[in-house]
Order: C-alpha cells, then structure tokens, then sequence
C-alpha cells in the first residue's frame, strides 16, 4: 500500500507550505484504500486567504474587460488539453466512470466559454438626452472576494459553474471544494495562473464545517455560491444572509419522470436506466422517482430490468457502466435505503447490494437496484437517497401523476416522456419544477440559461450560471450625467486598439 499523498491548499496561486492543526482521510472508493491526507484549515488560515484575495481583489477589477477575457480564453484553452488529466482525478476520487469524469469537465468548460463573452455579458443601457442635455446609463461592478463552497458528485463542474463568471466579473474567488474529492478542483485552479491570472485572485481553502462558518462569517466575502444537500444548503443560506452577504445556495432533489401510456417504452426504459444509474445515482439532477402512468408500468419495468442486467458495476478506470459510491459510509446507508424499502412493503425488482463487483475487495460498491409498487408514504420516495436506487410509483392518470410531483417539497428536474406535444406543452406549464425536460431525462441547461430549482431545491432568488451568474457577481450602478461643454482634441492616426 503506498504512502497517501498530502493535499493542501492554494493560496496566492502557490501551494500551503504550513502545517496543519487537523486532517482529513481521502480515499480511492473503488479499492477503498486511503489515497490523501487533506489539510484542514483553521478559522484563522481562512481568514488569511480572505485578506489574500482582497488584497488582490482592486488590481484586478480595474483590469479591462479586453485583458480578462484574454485570461479567460487561455484559461478555457488549458482546461481543453488538461481535461482528461483532470478527469483520471475525479475518478480516483470520486468513483465514477472515467468518461463520466471528462464529460463533467467538458460540461464545466462550457461556463468557461460562456464567461470568455464578458465584454458583451458586462454591457450596460444608454439613454441619450433622457432630459435635455442630460444622459442616463446603467453599469454592472464587480462585488470583491466572492466565496464557492461545492460539493463532492461534480468536484470539477460545479465549482466551474461559478468561479470563471466571478472571476471574468472581476472579483477574487475563495473555493471550498468538498473533503472528499479536492484534488480535481485544485487541479483546475492551478491553471488559472497558467493562464495569466494575477496571483490572489483564484484561492483553494481546504475543510470542513469550520472553514465554511468561517467563509460566512467573514465581514469580506461578499457573495456565497453553495450546492450541497438541502438541509445544509437552508443553513448557508440563513447564515449567510444573517452576515449581510448575498447567497444562492442549490439544495437538493427528488427528480420525478412522468412515462405517459403514448410514450416510445423503449426510450423511455434508456432513459430510465441512464438518469437513474449514472454516476451511481449520485447526481441532483438524477431520476429516483419514475411515474409511470397505466397500464404500461409492468412493460415499463420489465424492460428496465433487462437493461440493468448488462450493466456493469466497477472500478472506473476499468470501463464499466457504474463505479461506486463516494465513501463506505454513504454505501452503508444507501443499503439502509434498500433494506428500508423491503420493510415498507416496496417490491424489490433488483437487488444492488448482492450483484458482483469489478473492483477492490474493500469498494465502496451498491449495484444498481430497482423498486416497483412505492408508494409516497415510503423513505425510498420520500427522501433524497443520492444513489443507485429507482423507484417506480404507478398512478392512474396524468393528472394524478402531475399533482404528486407538484405536492413534492423539492423542486430541481423533472421530465415528461409522451409523444403527444399538446401533453408536454402542459406539463412544461402546469409543473412546479425548475428544470423541465420533454423526452430528456436530464434537462441540465446549457451554459448561456441558468441552472436551479424551486422550492427547497433553491435558497435565494438567483440561479446559476447563465446571465443570472453575471448579475449574482455584479452590482447594478446607474449614472445620470450632463456635461455643458464636452470637447477632444490632438491627433492620432493609428488604428484604435482595446487595451
């Protein structure tokens, strides 16, 4: 067994090269061998990064929009050669499949290439002559040190759903990236000062609940982007505004998929097993809820279950279908779930917890497994699992269908699958959900929109990325001016350049 590997902070674009008070375990989940030892930082080393990025934080706000987005592209380049590096790291971590891994990193890259567009994101409104010689415009101005606290299902694309919009907007950026899985986040924040980016302004601060009450109390950091699970995501949002900070802070799910009788069966079994299986379920936007409407849900289930037995449940670096869960003690109460459902009186279609397992005797490894017959008073429906475990709940109609996912607390996906448009133009309505999908079961949204749910997948009113991320990282300012007498003069005949 070889020696872990210390991970430790960035700070002013170098490595920590202090000693740390506390410690945490990092571990490769498929072999379940101790892989890390990550540096935790102390309320006062948080505090000192903070001071890091502020100081840093003017110089680069007075920086061109022309010369952020040259960083921004190089930044965006980097991260294109580096994916698959990046991508061995997650899976080494994290668990799951090694294309699973890039293709997080692709989907992160995409934020990227959205945040190159500053110059154009950042234009203001003008109104000439609002008044008589008067003119009115609007601006946009970057907050100062910005905290992102991710979590541990996308080490690399959900800090990367944040950090390039704040940094193009001008602001120094603290991450917290999660315990269980630094080093890909790490990895990506290394080479923002690759690209050019002045030292300050992209910090990593490694830890657990101490560093992020430290990261919300802190009179400095002005803004809080948080995904996590949706206890958590309540208390960083509370405790952040509390502090005068502005927050938005993702929660958790419960992602329902509506299966109309008109629906292509075979389609919507893919997209059954692919939404529910992928990345060990360990995913917010993952179906863990299917409804199907009858009488197709026997057809339904029995072509699920024939697709879940070519599935293959791994080490992720070997080219399975599913890798394992992120810890033992999140496999141990995924099979909690499992065993809970049996109690309750759900039908166990497939068991996970017994099929074998291409990987190390100690991974942290639950099959993919399916219920039939739950019903909403069951843990399996009503809580977030966060694993490989799909319930079908079978209702008699749309429109009881419809009233369970609307009667759900969470709010972040959901999916209709029909062939009839006028249905799917309803549901897309009448559903009280953030993220829709008709005959997707995924509807994450491409950069340029904004990602979020309602309800209690959702603490604060702005949404991720998109043009929503722009505004959450900038203050509105609008100047009313009058100039009596403007004039220019001098000559110059060289082609105008940005600089």
């Amino acid at each position: 067994m070889s020696t872990p590997t210390r991970i430790t902070h960035l700070i002013g674009g170098q490595p920590w090269t202090g000693t740390a008070e506390r410690t945490s375990p990092v571990f490769n989940p498929a072999t379940g061998e101790q892989t890390g030892v990550l540096d935790l930082a102390t309320t006062e080393l948080v505090g000192e990064v903070v001071a890091n990025g502020k100081a840093a934080w003017e110089g680069w706000a007075e920086t061109s929009l022309a010369k952020r987005a040259h960083v921004l592209f190089a930044f965006r380049q980097l991260l294109d050669e580096r994916k698959n590096e990046i991508g061995a790291l997650i899976t080494a971590e994290h668990g799951k499949v090694l294309s699973d891994a890039v293709g997080e990193v692709t989907r992160g890259l995409e934020v990227a290439e959205f945040a190159c567009g500053i110059p154009h994101l950042m234009k203001g409104g003008f109104t000439e002559n609002a008044s008589t010689n008067v003119d009115v415009y609007s601006i946009r101005q970057p907050l100062g040190v910005v905290t992102v606290i991710s979590p541990f299902n996308f080490p690399a694309m959900v800090p990367m759903w944040f950090i390039p919009i704040a940094i193009a907007c001008g602001n120094a950026v603290v991450l917290k990236p999660s315990e269980k899985d630094p080093s890909a986040a790490i990895a990506i924040a290394a080479l923002w000062k690759e690209a050019g980016l002045p030292d300050g302004i992209m910090n990593v601060v490694n830890g657990d609940k101490e560093a992020v009450d430290a990261l919300l109390a802190h009179p400095d950091v002005k803004a809080v982007s948080f995904v996590g699970s949706t206890p958590i995501a309540q208390y960083v949002y509370e405790t952040g505004t509390s502090n005068g900070k502005r927050v938005q802070a993702l929660g958790g799910a419960k992602n329902h998929m509506l299966v109309l009788p008109d629906a292509d069966l075979d389609l919507a079994a893919d997209a059954a097993v692919n939404a529910g299986f992928g990345s060990a379920g360990e995913r917010c936007m993952a179906i863990s809820a299917l409804v199907a409407v009858e009488p197709i849900a026997d057809e339904l289930i029995s072509k699920i279950r024939d697709r879940m037995g070519k599935l293959v449940t791994g080490d992720g670096t070997q080219g399975p279908d599913m890798g394992p869960l992120v810890t033992a003690a999140h496999r141990d109460k995924v099979a909690g779930y499992v065993a809970a459902g049996v109690d309750e009186g759900a039908t166990l279609v497939v068991d996970g917890r017994d099929q074998g397992f291409e990987g190390g005797d100690g991974g942290f490894f639950v099959g993919p497994t399916l219920f039939d017959n739950v019903s909403r008073g069951m843990s399996i429906y009503a809580d977030e699992i966060f694993g490989p475990v799909l319930s079908v709940v079978r209702v008699d109609s749309y429109d009881e269908g419809l009233k369970m996912i609307n009667a759900n607390p969470y709010g972040n996906g959901t999916a209709i699958f029909t062939n009839d448009g006028g249905a799917a133009r309803r549901f897309q309505r009448e559903v009280e959900v953030g993220m829709v999908g008709v005959n997707v079961p995924i509807p994450v949204p491409v950069s340029y929109y904004s990602f979020g749910g309602w309800k209690n997948s959702l603490f604060g009113d702005t949404h991720a990325h998109g043009i929503e991320g722009v505004h959450f990282f900038t203050r509105g300012k609008v100047v009313t001016s009058r100039w009596l007498d403007p004039s220019h003069g001098g000559l110059n005949l060289g082609f105008p350049q940005n600089t």
